[in-house]
């Protein structure tokens, strides 16, 4: 009966490391990720690949992005920055591969590396932690838009007529 409860055991402990993977086991599959920037309040929007928005609010903010984006497949992400008087700042956000995910050679074995760890997205890790932006104030003159007036000759000042071309 002892012998019989400590095969029992034995199963149930095994299974889950038979049945997972290392970038599973030791990574995420969703990471926290902080936007702030000076000066705070700005407005920000969060793109995945496919172009859909999944955050939209003002900085400083605290979100959540996923390693994957299908199987075999990372996700990238599109910060974009924007506040009154500023210049616009769009940053991208990468994965990388996680290097738990050859620890599967030893011990997930090919269910860890073609099946779990693609499908969780595990086998992804965010190469930044953070974004740290500092917007940069612009120029109201040089956003304006350049225009173009005709003026009659009569019109044009005396010492800028030295300046006009003749056209034949």
């Amino acid at each position: 009966m002892r012998f019989n409860f400590l095969r029992q055991a034995a199963v149930v402990i095994s299974l889950p490391v038979i049945f997972s993977s290392c970038a599973t086991i030791f990574g995420k599959s969703s990471y926290p990720f902080r936007i702030s920037t000076d000066p705070a309040g700005a407005e920000v929007s969060v793109t995945n690949k496919k172009g859909k928005e999944i955050f939209k609010g003002a900085s400083p903010a605290n979100i959540t992005l996923k390693s994957g984006a299908g199987y075999f497949s990372r996700s990238e992400y599109q910060v974009k920055i924007s506040s009154t008087g500023y210049a616009e700042q769009v940053i991208p956000v990468n994965f990388k591969m996680n290097g738990w995910y050859f620890g599967n050679i030893l011990l997930g074995g090919v269910i860890g590396m073609l099946i779990i760890d693609p499908i969780s997205g595990a086998m992804w890790k965010l190469e930044t932690a953070d974004i740290n932006a500092t917007l940069v104030k612009t120029n109201s003159a040089a956003l304006a838009v350049p225009t173009l007036n005709i003026i009659d000759i009569k019109d044009v000042p005396e010492n800028r007529k030295a300046d006009l071309i003749k056209i034949k």
